[in-house]
């Protein structure tokens, strides 16, 4: 008897090293089919905080997780580098001093990328996304996480959007001038205030993408009701398997996919999992992913990471892994056509739709 294991064991590490050997095979075909994908795909990521991150003093590049080498890297095609804005008083004198930091922050941000014409370029339509594609550029969307320098003042928006923004996420934390927050129990308007409802008619007649990420419910369904053009979350995720109140109800999905919007899944641990951090990985990104697109179909799904303000996760620390996501969904099982969708086509679908429903 001791013989015949003796015989059996080079036989079994044989048989182990062919199975690792496969296994290994498997992964190596998975990834180079994603390279090719990414190829011809466009990969959007709509939200990030690095717009203000590149812009500070003496700045390190290599740190920051969504940087134009790491993005390059990680096969990302498209950017959003909306400035974020901290939330303060709703006062004349503090708005005003706001939107003039805010102006002189975005100029900034311009002036970044206008030093790189070789790397990356400001695209202010969907066409400018797909010709950059083409070029070899990437391509960097600009706005505005906040719309507290607007204030109460309209003609804020005018200047903003000549400036290049295309993107308004409506509020953050707390409630401000435009609508309620969703994490702000006062709930100060019940939704969109007056001038919040004149301001997405402004921003559908200027052709600006009305971004509901943070927003209350009562803000969603109001701007679902108004808009005239579908309304996007930049960076939200399933409510269902992560019950925080920033995370997105299936029915508040099903009537942002009725309305012919998207659902961008973000990746910040808070947002997809109670697990400890060690625990969260792509894998339970794609789980959201899965579930909107099951719930409502693969078009109105996409990613938006919050790279630089809190988002990544074990496999995912940095924009360099992205095309990861594409290895996972191949695994899953995701078609061509699929990840085409969900990657870009979507977002594209919904950037045009915007634009032609602005006024001309």
């Amino acid at each position: 008897m001791r013989r015949t294991l003796i015989r059996l064991v080079p036989a079994l590490l044989v048989f182990a090293a062919l199975g690792f050997t496969v296994q290994q095979d498997e992964e190596t075909l998975l990834r180079r089919r994603a390279e090719k994908l990414h190829d011809k795909l466009i990969a959007v990521d709509t939200h990030t905080d690095t717009a203000l991150e590149l812009i500070k003093p003496g700045v390190d590049a290599s740190k920051v997780q969504a940087s134009f080498p790491r993005l390059r890297s990680g096969r990302v095609d498209c950017c959003f580098y909306p400035v974020f804005v901290e939330q303060g008083p709703l006062d004349e004198a503090t708005e005003l001093r706001v939107f003039e930091e805010t102006l002189a922050r975005m100029e900034a941000v311009r002036a970044y990328i206008a030093a790189r014409p070789k790397e990356a370029a400001v695209a202010l339509t969907a066409d400018d996304i797909v010709r950059n594609k083409r070029r070899h550029r990437l391509s960097l969307v600009l706005g505005l996480e906040n719309a507290y320098p607007i204030g109460r003042d309209l003609s804020r928006l005018q200047v903003f959007y000549d400036l290049g923004a295309r993107i308004i996420t409506l509020s953050h934390n707390y409630d401000n001038d435009v609508c309620d927050a969703s994490r702000y129990p006062q709930r100060t308007w019940g939704g969109l205030s007056p001038f919040g409802r004149e301001l997405v008619r402004e921003m559908n007649r200027l052709g600006v993408l009305v971004d509901c990420s943070h927003a209350s419910t009562e803000t969603l369904y109001d701007c679902l009701s108004l808009s005239t053009a579908p309304v996007i979350c930049s960076h939200s995720c399933v409510y269902a398997i992560k019950d925080h109140p920033r995370n997105l109800t299936d029915d508040e999905i099903r009537a942002i996919a009725a309305k012919g919007g998207v659902v961008q899944v973000t990746t910040g641990r808070w947002a997809l999992s109670w697990l400890p951090n060690e625990q969260v990985d792509i894998g339970t990104f794609c789980d959201h992913v899965e579930y909107i697109r099951r719930l409502v179909g693969v078009e109105y799904v996409g990613v938006g990471t919050d790279f630089d303000g809190g988002g990544g996760m074990k496999g995912l620390e940095d924009a360099s892994k992205m095309k990861d996501i594409t290895v996972e969904l191949l695994r899953r099982g995701w078609t061509d056509r699929e990840l085409e969708c969900f990657w870009g086509g979507n977002l594209l679908r919904v950037f045009r739709a915007v634009e032609n429903a602005r006024e001309h």
